[in-house]
């Protein structure tokens, strides 16, 4: 394919971070195009813009051969607690990187999508992209915007021409998450003494997906094979509640307590998922198991916060 010159939206963020990593050593030319905040390395190029602000989306992404766009509310806290706002950065900031995209030329616009677009799917074989969206049970401002986000590509191939990439994230871990997710929070809780705590018998679960590996998928979904298609990236296993805490007890020590709640109404159990097209037409590996996944990542979080008093007892 040869070098690439290549925008990543939001690639400041965790999962964005990895991205670059892997496309600069793939031998592309990388961009970060976040706002206020810079990238996690100094040899890439940095633009600082609002996706709300079109004419900077046009300005920061001129010349994009392909646009890797992940900017977005992520946290489905944040989304729940500021409905407007996400929905407006979400779907018309996608909407100002299609824009851009298409008055720009680029090649193509890759955006970033989840896997929960299934929840409100009928339980029997694991979900492929074939799978149509139910509105009914959809469940969350944040997955109606991928939705939609996703629809809004569609459009923009139809009706303009611009060709598209989907990529369906499972539940990403690895160094540099996000504090408040569910493996730091227990990281933190069990290196302060404090237990962990499961709902009902911790058998709700997901298919976690190493970072790592989640960030090859991109360099490879530039293929013309992944042109206009979409693809499910998710964990190869299932792992439930109950062994992630089981682990970090494992990896912290034996002194780390595990305590039953009673289960909260509405919590999503899980969901079969299938990442066969993307290991048949992308040749993409799971290449990094849960276990030694964990472990990297518990390494990573104990030396970010040694010293610094967080997670720990003082």
């Amino acid at each position: 394919m040869g070098s690439k010159k290549v925008v990543v939206t939001g690639g400041s963020g965790f999962i964005g971070s990895h991205v670059v990593d892997a496309l600069v050593d793939a031998g592309h030319d990388v961009t970060v195009v976040d706002h206020r905040v810079a990238p996690h390395r100094s040899d890439v190029g940095y633009e600082d813009v609002d996706l709300l602000d079109l004419s900077s989306v046009l300005a920061a992404t001129r010349g994009a051969e392909h646009i890797f766009h992940l900017a977005a509310v992520s946290n489905v806290n944040y989304a729940f607690k500021y409905p407007v706002y996400s929905t407006a950065l979400n779907v018309m900031g996608t909407t100002n990187v299609l824009e851009a995209a298409r008055v720009n030329g680029a090649e193509r616009m890759h955006m970033a999508s989840t896997v929960w677009v299934y929840n409100g799917s009928l339980d029997g074989e694991p979900a492929d992209e074939t799978v149509p969206f139910h509105l009914n049970g959809a469940g969350h401002i944040y997955t109606s915007t991928k939705m939609a986000c996703e629809m809004l590509c569609h459009n923009y191939g139809e009706l303009y021409d611009l060709p598209f990439t989907v990529l369906r994230y499972g539940i990403p871990y690895g160094p540099r998450m996000r504090e408040e997710l569910l493996i730091p929070i227990f990281l933190k809780k069990a290196l302060k003494g404090e237990p962990l705590t499961v709902a009902g018998e911790g058998e709700q679960y997901r298919n976690f997906i190493y970072v790592e590996d989640l960030a090859q998928a991109h360099v490879l979904a530039m293929s013309e094979v992944a042109k206009n298609q979409t693809y499910n990236l998710e964990g190869a296993r299932k792992v439930t509640v109950l062994e992630v805490a089981e682990n970090i007890r494992a990896l912290i020590g034996e002194q780390v307590r595990i305590e039953f709640m009673p289960e909260r109404a509405g919590d999503f159990g899980g969901k079969d998922v299938s990442a066969e097209k993307a290991m048949r037409e992308l040749g993409w590996k799971r290449n990094v198991d849960f276990d030694y996944g964990l472990k990297k990542t518990v390494e990573w979080f104990c030396e970010r916060w040694a010293g610094s008093g967080n997670g720990r007892e003082a």
